[in-house]
């Protein structure tokens, strides 16, 4: 072992040195150069920092610099991420997206042009005139449909969701407001009057039947019976004219 390389090393160093920093690392670590002004000394890290990307060998692992435009990278041909300025696409960072695709300034990726879809029309709505579907004779009927997918910044926009048109009706009066209600409401009152007449009607009745038994009874009660009247063809006695 060469006189300034050290095996007591810290921070996951296997061997250092007091100039050059980690000279080699403990398994399963990766081994960077970071600058420190003019000087470069080596470190051990779990994972490579932005920008690199790390590299296993047998013998030791190594962190590598991606490319002047990408931020993050999965190998030097891989972009992952890239810098200000740049879109992501297939893993290259690019100053303009190919024809067909448009620049997401969110992500800062390419991506697909996306048109506005709607829904199918509604049905046409009932004709009306300021709100009201009666006492006119020309009015409007409606129909609408919904956005089913909004389009991105460079896809076709959407069409109008409303249309109108004139429609004609047969004319007849609106009815006073309240007034349907009114008329509901006294037939409701009309209703349970006659029925509470009807259910009167029938007590009394029971009640007039009740007291004429009543009475008949008590008049049983009170007058004497009748005697039968003998049967005549049973009490005439024969005469005897023998003597």
């Amino acid at each position: 072992v060469h006189p300034n390389v050290s095996q007591g090393c810290q921070g996951g160093c296997a061997t250092c040195s007091d100039y050059n920093g980690c000279l080699s690392c403990k398994p399963r670590l990766f081994f960077v150069l970071e600058r420190i002004g003019m000087k470069q000394i080596g470190v051990c890290l779990s994972s490579c920092p932005s920008g690199y990307y790390g590299t296993r060998y047998p013998d030791i692992n190594k962190c590598a610099k991606c490319k002047a435009d990408c931020d993050t990278c999965f190998t030097r041909n891989f972009c992952t991420k890239c810098k200000s300025g740049f879109y992501l696409y297939s893993g290259k960072c690019l100053e303009k997206c190919p024809d067909g695709l448009e620049a997401n300034n969110h992500t800062m990726e390419c991506t697909s042009i996306v048109h506005c879809e709607t829904s199918e029309w509604s049905p046409w709505s009932p004709c009306m005139k300021k709100g009201k579907t009666c006492g006119f004779k020309r009015g409007n009927e409606v129909r609408v449909r919904e956005i089913v997918q909004h389009p991105s910044a460079r896809g076709n926009p959407c069409p109008t969701t409303t249309e109108s048109r004139k429609c004609i009706v047969q004319r007849k009066r609106c009815q006073k407001e309240g007034k349907g209600k009114k008329n509901r409401e006294e037939k409701r009152k009309k209703s349970n009057k006659d029925e509470s007449k009807e259910t009167r009607q029938e007590s009394k009745g029971r009640a007039a039947r009740r007291q004429n038994r009543e009475q008949r009874e008590n008049n049983n009660k009170t007058q004497p019976k009748k005697r039968k009247a003998p049967n005549k063809e049973q009490d005439l006695t024969p005469v005897d004219t023998a003597h």
